[in-house]
């Protein structure tokens, strides 16, 4: 933020400059979003009441130890029926008691409806939204990360108990921000891999620990993405289905790794997602050393391994790496990969076995990580109600305490980068008009970033001003494109007001996932 003096005491312009709009994210959700139906009951296996038969099962008996009780399960498992457990959108087997699941939710920085597996409904028409990553990792707050954690999670649970959300969130995304032309930046905890690794680690924690603090059970299971080296989407030409990542080990182990090491051996993490991008020529989901040797290995992981959408495709039909899609089936499984956002597995996997190129106990191996995550969840423990968390409800989500805390986290991550003597504060005493300047000042979608839910309520920079002082309010430009600004307005409003906030900056079409910047300048004649 800038200033400069006029020359008439007490006017000032104060120049507050929001390049990122959405660090207003503590304010939340409106009214009027669509909305959908769903149903009111929680997804679950081992249903006894409805089907007794199910009580026989080892793989429902809560008084024997996971694996096995995986082992159990796999064994009653036919080829067809095991394929169908290794994508996102897993298939039921009805006589064993297993329903339909969706493993894709996300939870970025609040209960998101981005992926299929969350929806919201008028039981829950929105969630608490946190501040964007970027800004919340600048209040190098540990005890906060976890904090939102906490509160994220306990949201997510209640959904789930009115049939509206899963048990697995694909967040956070610990990638670093190398270059902050990247249009993902803005979900990640910034450049440093340092920072990186307790935000990923500490909201991994608040996500997934249970109150009882046993690491075996998990509150909601999280997942650290993408795994690795992934900090292009589309950039002159080059986009994230084609980048081959060249780097060096110095580099991998000191920038690219720490905050994945953390989040798996610190954070105890559930999941890791692999990404679209080769790393020096080998596609991270079919890298064996990457995924089995470093993630499983070396890390050891307790959980499973996900690709990010579509990536076996991408690495079959765009990046060519093998011949047949039986053969990019069996690289991925082969490599230690036991979850497929998409349908890929689902198509190839069964050629890929009879084909010789990969043999059953490796999809064993693979929905036993799957299987084990969804048991330390509850999922095959019967009835929701009757167990920890079963008593959260619409009733849990939105809380004043929650949005509270979502504004804490927005007072802590803003970061004054200019304070001109004399010019901030604004005096409530002095300053009794203002010019509200730009075209971000009246926004509510741009304000939450990407990977969202739908917030609480929200409340725009000019309202909150609004609401403390007389104000005027010109755009300035018809959107952040600019093409055009009304200077003349501008200069108009802000001649007639003791003080001017300028709220200009990007939203979603300047930078966002599959769109990177090509200079870090305002868009348009923001700068006129």
């Amino acid at each position: 933020m800038a200033s400069s003096a006029q020359n008439r005491a007490p006017k000032l312009s104060v120049f507050s400059v929001f390049l990122c709009s959405f660090m207003f994210q503590h304010l939340f959700l409106s009214p009027n979003a669509n909305r959908v139906f769903a149903q009111s009951s929680p997804v679950f296996a081992c249903d006894a009441a409805s089907n007794a038969s199910v009580s026989s099962f080892g793989f429902c008996d809560t008084s024997l130890a996971i694996d096995l009780r995986v082992a159990d399960l796999v064994k009653r498992l036919t080829l067809q029926e095991k394929i169908g457990f290794l994508v996102n959108s897993a298939g039921s087997v009805s006589r064993l008691g297993i329903p339909k699941y969706e493993w894709w939710s996300e939870a970025l920085h609040g209960v998101s409806n981005v992926g299929p597996g969350t929806k919201f409904s008028n039981v829950v028409p929105g969630a608490t939204s946190f501040p964007q990553v970027i800004l919340t990792a600048a209040s190098f707050n540990a005890s906060l990360f976890e904090a939102i954690g906490r509160v994220v999670s306990t949201e997510a649970r209640a959904m789930y108990n009115v049939g509206l959300a899963g048990l697995t969130y694909w967040s956070p995304n610990i990638n670093i921000f190398r270059d902050p032309r990247w249009g993902r930046g803005q979900e990640t905890p910034g450049e440093d891999p340092l920072l990186s690794s307790k935000y990923g680690s500490s909201y991994v924690r608040g996500l997934q620990q249970t109150d009882g603090g046993d690491k075996n059970k998990l509150k909601v299971a999280a997942c650290c993405k993408h795994y690795t080296a992934y900090d292009l989407d589309n950039w002159k030409g080059v986009d994230r289905y084609h980048f081959n990542a060249v780097v060096t080990k110095q580099d991998l182990d000191d920038t690219f790794q720490p905050p994945f090491k953390s989040c798996v051996i610190d954070g105890n993490v559930a999941s890791v997602m692999c990404s679209y991008n080769q790393v020096n020529g080998i596609p991270t989901c079919a890298d064996p050393d990457l995924l089995a040797g470093v993630i499983r290995g070396e890390w050891k992981l307790n959980g499973y391994i996900v690709t990010d959408c579509d990536s076996l495709d991408v690495y079959y039909n765009t990046q060519h790496y093998t011949k047949t899609p039986e053969e990019a089936a069996a690289k991925a499984l082969l490599a230690g990969l036991d979850l497929n956002c998409g349908s890929f597995l689902g198509k190839y996997t069964e050629g890929a076995v009879k084909g010789g190129l990969v043999n059953e106990a490796a999809i064993d191996k693979a929905i036993s990580n799957n299987f084990a995550t969804l048991m330390r969840l509850g999922f095959f423990d019967g009835d929701p109600s009757k167990l920890p968390y079963g008593k959260l409800g619409p009733k849990d989500v939105c809380t004043p305490e929650n949005q509270e805390l979502a504004r804490e986290t927005a007072r802590q991550g803003i970061v004054l980068l200019k304070n001109s003597p004399g010019s901030l504060p604004l005096s409530p005493t002095a300053i009794k008009s203002l010019a509200v300047i730009g075209p971000n000042a009246a926004v509510t979608k741009t304000m939450i970033g990407n990977y969202e839910g739908i917030p609480c309520k929200y409340t725009t920079p000019l309202q909150g001003l609004s609401a403390s002082v007389a104000t005027t309010y010109v755009a300035g430009c018809a959107n952040v494109a600019c093409g055009t600004a009304q200077v003349d307005d501008a200069k108009k409003a802000a001649a007639s007001a003791d003080a001017t906030v300028l709220v200009v900056g990007a939203d979603q079409s300047i930078e966002r996932e599959s769109l990177d910047r090509i200079d870090l300048h305002l868009p348009g004649q923001q700068t006129f």
